[in-house]
């Protein structure tokens, strides 16, 4: 081995070693198990996260008995025990009831311009209409 090829491989260990301490080593991928941590000499287990440990969702059973959904109002029972409210005859009911719209809100020409309702509808189409017109601005 000569002195240039000596010299050669010193500069590609010296370059590779540069290689290495520029990149600082990551250890992204952890085993499950050892999530133990040194602080301040002793040993304390990590955190799940921000947030703690995550929840599961629970499933809410559905009602499929045809008798129980006619004659009950299912799921207004919050109580462990007891059972949901019965279904009373359509007379029992107050009369506005069956007068409630349901379906989407009126137009705009249809409200009265002296309610509270008409001005905050047009207050809310004017607050849409500026912050499109805001997006457009460049700066």
């Amino acid at each position: 081995m000569n002195f240039s090829s000596a010299s050669c491989l010193l500069n590609v260990r010296s370059v590779i070693s540069k290689f290495q301490l520029s990149f600082p080593k990551n250890s992204y991928a952890k085993k499950e198990g050892g999530s133990v941590s040194m602080i301040g000499g002793a040993l304390k287990k990590k955190k799940l996260g921000k947030l703690g440990p995550v929840m599961e969702k629970k499933v809410l059973p559905v009602e499929t008995d045809p008798e129980k959904l006619v004659k009950y109002v299912c799921g207004t029972n919050i109580y462990k025990t007891g059972e949901n409210a019965l279904i009373k005859p359509d007379s029992e009911y107050p009369e506005w009831l069956w007068n409630l719209r349901l379906g989407p809100p009126p137009p705009l020409e249809e409200l009265d311009p002296e309610s509270k309702e008409y001005w905050k509808r047009v207050r809310k189409m004017a607050m849409r209409r500026n912050n499109q017109l805001a997006k457009l601005k460049k700066f």
